[in-house]
């Protein structure tokens, strides 16, 4: 058994598991319980899912909100009960002969700042009950649209699938936090008058974590790699590089001033809210903290340091 170490574990989940299946193997890899995700993929995905171990998991809530960019493949013609292929499939119209003017006209009115209804089977809480159990015990509760934005939706392919009246879309889509791409699909579908859901879903990008940084379960069990603490947090956040008295000063939860004047510290300022962070770095290069600046002065979120 593998001693447990503060970092990330970037793991290329396959097809069929799902993501706290995941943790289950890191877990034993790892040799602690202390082990969680940021950002579920579906049994059905594969592709990038971030694993905190010991300390990083206090990172995992921030990352959990990072931009994320997926390779998907929309059926368009028939819809399902769970808006991708796991589901039961339901009436739909030919789709073959959709124009490209048309696809391209509804891929544009789902790029952007959209509202969007969750899928009824998801994880979305409903006075305290999970979306997907509501569904499933008959009981299907009325979602109500949540902003999220879509930043790239570009569709890479286009094909009749093996029904004549079916046809595939591959497309790249890069979005913020909490956008489902089978809602996307479905929506698509809608918009379309045809129907649709997803029958392939790879995530590629979580933040800056992609899939070259990433490991499968097999690789793992003969090689565990964790991405130390402090590789993990420069690879997803604005860099602030602290002095010494002031990495003692906020180890012990202290505030700073905000970051010094200048184009740089200024990108940071920018992107240093809860939402997007920024870590902290001592002289030796350890992360003592994530920072947000607020009412200027920058204060901790979460402290690593002597934790």
């Amino acid at each position: 058994m593998t001693h447990s170490t503060d970092g990330l574990v970037i793991v290329d989940k396959p097809g069929g598991m799902t993501s706290h299946d995941v943790v289950a193997r890191i877990r034993r890899l790892a040799g602690t319980r202390r082990v969680g995700h940021a950002g579920t993929l579906d049994p059905m995905a594969t592709g990038v899912l971030v694993i905190g171990v010991e300390k990083a998991t206090r990172l995992l809530g921030y990352l959990t909100l990072t931009e994320k960019q997926y390779d998907a493949t929309i059926r368009l013609g028939q819809s399902s009960t769970t808006d991708d292929a796991e589901g039961e499939l339901t009436a739909g119209a030919p789709a073959a002969h959709v124009p490209d003017d048309m696809l391209a006209q509804a891929i544009t009115r789902l790029t952007g700042e959209i509202q969007q209804v969750p899928p009824a089977v998801s994880a979305i809480k409903v006075d305290g009950q999970r979306a997907y159990k509501l569904t499933r015990a008959g009981a299907a509760p009325e979602l109500k649209p949540r902003p999220v934005t879509v930043y790239e939706f570009t569709v890479t392919a286009v094909r009749p699938a093996a029904n004549g009246d079916l046809l595939d879309v591959d497309a790249t889509v890069r979005c913020s936090s909490g956008t489902y791409i089978r809602a996307l699909a479905r929506d698509l579908g809608q918009q379309l008058g045809t129907g649709g859901h997803l029958t392939r879903l790879r995530r590629t990008r979580v933040g800056g974590y992609g899939l070259d940084k990433a490991h499968t379960l097999d690789q793992l069990a003969g090689r565990f790699e964790v991405m130390p603490l402090a590789q993990a947090a420069a690879a997803a956040f604005p860099r602030r590089d602290l002095s010494a008295d002031e990495a003692r000063r906020l180890a012990h939860g202290g505030r700073l001033a905000p970051a010094a004047a200048g184009k740089a510290a200024a990108a940071e300022a920018a992107a240093a809210t809860q939402e997007h962070p920024t870590a902290a770095f001592a002289p030796d290069g350890s992360l003592v903290a994530l920072l947000t600046e607020h009412s200027g002065q920058a204060r901790p979120l979460v402290v690593f340091a002597g934790s």
